[in-house]
């Protein structure tokens, strides 16, 4: 258990807080659920998974949560809001126990220890993993495991290849089994590509004959359901723990949340305090991300129409040509056919529509996010069209 009761939290009246109290405020209720506020609530930010809040917008909504009375203070990442959170994050998924986490990397790397019962043991992983790639050999240096990576410059591997990994560890001189299969879906370094779901199955069905647990690092999971229509919590299933991020598209400063059984997070909070991450106060993470995670999945997949609707309307013109990412997600590439690349995003700026960096062929990296909304797919393509010249 907790050092606080989740049970009493939740249930206690004096704090009004409740998690059914955690909902959009009244003025995204009115909104149709689409959350806007601040001074760039119109425009249009082709970049990134989230609305980009400035530090302005983050002030501006705590102010409103708290004046609302949405707000609860946590004790080193303990009960209040981020309890609250956590209780609707593992609602989501389908899980028993969500823990709160301040990054990815450690959410990722603590699901990893505790399947593999403490350090130690072997853990296959995808070569193009974030794990593998961006979290400084944490699991290795830290938690004494070997991390054996598969399918390199794929977003996917196959069940061959984990055999024959399985297969090896058992024929050594000494024994050193696998004991975790991490799977990332969408990749990050695949720009959003996806595990394909077949192979998925059968490395799954594996595994489970095998005795190996599984971890999913869903950080892009929200915007994958999106896209496919399966609900996160069909993807978590066969998943002992999942983690999602709260930064990339709930909008918060910093945070990611570990889900998983009750067994093996209950007493989560005792490593992660370990491994200097019982942040005294993390409240204003969990607030943000709580207030922003009712409906995101709708909101999202309505972004997604637009934009699908805006390709198609944009690459009418000879101007614009678009390339769609392998088994993609939320994003595609978008080549500009004009005479000065940058004017032409500088007027795009002037028409309330913001790109990230334009190569000198004119070619960009385009996000798919939730201002997508704050258009419609034929003003958006007008705006494209008009800032040619």
């Amino acid at each position: 258990m907790s050092a606080i009761n989740r049970r009493r939290f939740l249930e206690t009246s004096a704090l009004g807080l409740g998690v059914a109290s955690f909902a959009p405020s009244a003025a995204v209720a009115q909104n149709g659920g689409q959350v806007q506020f601040g001074p760039t609530s119109t425009r249009v930010r082709m970049t990134g998974d989230g609305l980009g809040l400035t530090p302005a917008d983050q002030g501006q909504l705590l102010s409103r949560l708290a004046d609302e009375g949405l707000i609860s203070p946590d004790s080193y990442s303990n009960g209040g809001t981020v309890e609250a959170l956590e209780a609707q994050c593992a609602a989501a998924l389908g899980k028993e126990r969500a823990v709160f986490m301040p990054t990815g990397t450690l959410a990722n790397h603590l699901a990893v220890r505790a399947l593999a019962t403490g350090a130690g043991g072997r853990a296959i992983l995808q070569a193009e993993s974030h794990l593998f790639n961006d979290s400084g050999d944490c699991v290795q240096t830290l938690s004494a495991m070997t991390l054996m990576p598969l399918g390199a410059g794929r977003a996917t591997f196959t069940l061959e290849e984990v055999e024959e990994v399985v297969s090896r560890t058992r024929s050594g001189r000494v024994a050193t089994p696998v004991s975790v299969l991490s799977i990332e879906t969408p990749v990050r370094r695949r720009f959003g590509e996806t595990f394909d779901q077949a192979e998925l199955d059968r490395v799954i069905a594996f595994a489970r004959g095998e005795g190996i647990r599984l971890h999913l690092d869903g950080a892009r999971l929200f915007l994958q359901s999106g896209y496919t229509g399966i609900d996160v919590a069909d993807y978590a299933r066969p998943f002992d723990t999942v983690y999602v991020s709260l930064y990339k598209y709930f909008n918060a400063v910093s945070g990611a949340i570990l889900a998983g059984p009750r067994d093996l997070l209950d007493g989560m909070y005792h490593t992660r305090r370990m491994f200097g991450a019982g942040l005294p106060g993390a409240w204003p993470f969990a607030a943000v991300a709580l207030h922003y995670l009712p409906g995101f999945v709708d909101r999202f997949r309505d972004a997604v129409g637009v934009s699908e609707s805006f390709i198609e309307q944009v690459t009418r013109h000879d101007a614009f040509t678009v390339e769609r990412m392998t088994a993609g997600t939320n994003l595609f590439r978008l080549r500009v056919a004009a005479t000065d690349p940058a004017a032409f995003r500088r007027r795009l700026r002037d028409r309330g529509v913001d790109l990230g960096g334009m190569r000198p062929d004119g070619s960009v990296l385009v996000g798919v996010n939730e201002t997508w909304n704050r258009a419609t797919a034929d003003d958006l393509a007008d705006r494209f069209r008009t800032a040619l010249s």
